[in-house]
């Protein structure tokens, strides 16, 4: 295993001299307090967007809310959508926690981004989350006029749970319960809520990310252990994945989430799907959040986003 870079050694030591206890020993609600306090530290200063606006849309839950970014250079006229769902275990995270990473990816694509406030477990287990983001789905394709948005060309994306119900959310499209993306952009994703793949016991302690607060995070987000093998909780669980849109996967080396994402992509090239599959294999889970002190989060974004503009050109 490849060692793991000094930048992301200092992440960690940082949160060691912090005294923040790690996740699975916390409430969900000092969780999301830490999780909140730690932004501060780690990621640089939000960029300036050309336009940026707050909006909500009807989701089965009541209104579901939303962040719509345009980046700087987009055009004046309908230009194409990243639909982003954030990470944070189905518990943490919400539109402030990812305004960063939304602004870059904004600018970087020169287009439209639509971040989506999902609702968070254990208040709302599966598939509350799954569901929100299919009511996003269908107000961004059905509104895309009005929010200046080419309906032809929306994708999807997702950082870590979030990359896990922008999987999830393919899948039904293509099982006709949401308009169809024509990408997909998976930053480290959950893929199999068994939580059973050799990269679980790789990572014991010592990592903001390990095996056992990822199972605590499955275990507020699916309490049902049987209806973990659901496939819009575990899209690997899927029996086929032929029809999804093309696939950007990014995994981290030194990440419990890396051996299934890299299972995930490789099955998505056998069953026909077009993928590129890139492997940070010194980092480890987050890092794009983490770009004030990891400065290889901005080389990634950059080759996310070229994926996807290359996607949009046809």
């Amino acid at each position: 295993m490849t060692s793991l870079h000094p930048s992301a050694r200092r992440v960690l030591d940082l949160t060691r001299e912090s005294g923040r206890p790690p996740f699975e020993a916390m409430t969900p609600a000092e969780a999301r307090v830490a999780y909140a306090a730690a932004r501060q530290v780690l990621q640089p200063e939000p960029p300036a967007v050309a336009e940026w606006r707050d909006l909500s849309c009807p989701g089965p839950g009541g209104a579901v809310r939303l962040r719509l970014y345009r980046g700087l250079g987009a055009g004046a006229g309908p230009q194409p959508c990243l639909l982003f769902l954030h990470g944070g275990g189905w518990v943490v995270g919400d539109l402030d926690s990812h305004d960063q990473l939304c602004r870059e990816l904004a600018n970087r694509l020169a287009a439209v981004v639509v971040a989506v406030d999902y609702r968070l477990a254990p208040e709302h287990p599966f598939p509350a989350a799954a569901e929100d983001a299919v009511a996003a789905l269908r107000f961004v394709a059905g509104q895309a006029g009005a929010l200046g948005i080419d309906a032809a060309r929306i994708a999807v994306g997702g950082d870590s749970a979030g990359g896990n119900i922008a999987a999830a959310l393919c899948l039904m499209a293509r099982d006709g319960q949401a308009p169809m993306p024509m990408f997909q952009m998976l930053f480290y994703p959950v893929t199999d809520l068994a939580a059973e793949s050799p990269a679980y016991g790789r990572f014991i302690e010592g990592y903001v990310l390990n095996a056992a607060s990822m199972r605590w995070f499955i275990g507020h987000y699916v309490p049902d252990p049987a209806a973990r093998a659901d496939w819009r909780a575990s899209p690997a669980r899927a029996g086929s994945l032929a029809g999804l849109p093309p696939a950007f996967v990014m995994t981290a080396g030194h990440d419990p989430l890396s051996d299934e994402g890299a299972a995930y992509a490789r099955r998505l090239e056998a069953e026909g799907v077009p993928v590129s599959h890139l492997h940070v294999s010194d980092q480890i889970h987050g890092f794009l959040t983490l770009g004030k002190l990891i400065p290889v989060s901005a080389l990634t974004l950059s080759q996310a986003a070229a994926a996807l503009r290359l996607a949009w050109e046809g």
